[in-house]
């Protein structure tokens, strides 16, 4: 069995990077996916306590240390893609660990703000090779993944689904009402999601979310766990 730990950690974690190490660490994902990570201090304190823990391949890009990032770090054999070559914006919101059989792809997509990040993971989705895409995509679907409809890329998460990729989430659990994101009036919304291509769709065993952290205060969003075996 393979876990796949995908979290918003909030602002590189600040003075919760302890506990949220602390918590990773007891859960043992064989692929942790953080977004919000930043290269800096609490970052490095993230990745070294980790690596200790036997997360030998960290594939992170070299972002400045007040850049919201994404970061992946696997105790698992892989190969690293990062995409600052295409030199656009949010180049450094979008990380591939290359697993032989599949691959995996660490988002942090912007929110609310133009990007042509869902570009790239639409031509990663067009290839032969089974992929997986998991992080904080700072959207979702319109009366699902929220109540109103203020959710920006409604159409660019359609087009994925075009091309073969599957919402875990809704393929365990259908239309359950589940939010990953609560504004301060109270509204919820399901930023964080697990797309996976029909090839790795018959493996997946689980996909839920871990509220818990989230309502202790580790963060604001809800980590997202999917299983695989």
């Amino acid at each position: 069995m393979i876990s796949i730990l995908s979290w918003n950690i909030r602002q590189g974690g600040g003075k919760r990077t302890l506990a949220i190490i602390r918590k990773i660490a007891a859960l043992k994902p064989q692929v942790v996916i953080l977004s919000e990570y930043r290269n800096n201090k609490h970052g490095g304190s993230i990745r070294n306590t980790l690596l200790d823990l036997g997360y030998r391949h960290q594939i992170v890009t070299h972002a400045d240390t007040d850049v919201n990032s994404v970061i992946i770090l696997s105790t698992l054999p892989c190969s690293s893609t990062t995409y600052h070559l295409r030199k656009m914006d949010y180049d450094a919101n979008l990380v591939k660990a290359s697993f032989g059989i599949f691959d995996v792809i660490g988002v942090y997509l912007p929110h609310k703000k133009k990007h042509k990040l869902f570009d790239i993971l639409l031509e990663e989705a067009m290839t032969d090779t089974p992929l997986i895409i998991a992080g904080d995509y700072n959207t979702g679907k319109n009366g699902i993944d929220q109540k109103g409809d203020s959710f920006w890329y409604t159409d660019e998460l359609r087009k994925l689904e075009k091309e073969g990729m599957v919402d875990a989430f809704r393929h365990i659990h259908g239309d359950v009402k589940e939010y990953s994101w609560y504004s301060h009036q109270g509204n919820g919304y399901r930023y964080d999601h697990t797309y996976i291509s029909g090839e790795v769709l018959p493996i997946v065993k689980s996909c839920y979310y871990l509220h818990e952290w989230r309502e202790v205060g580790l963060s604001d969003h809800s980590p997202m766990v999917v299983e695989i075996g």
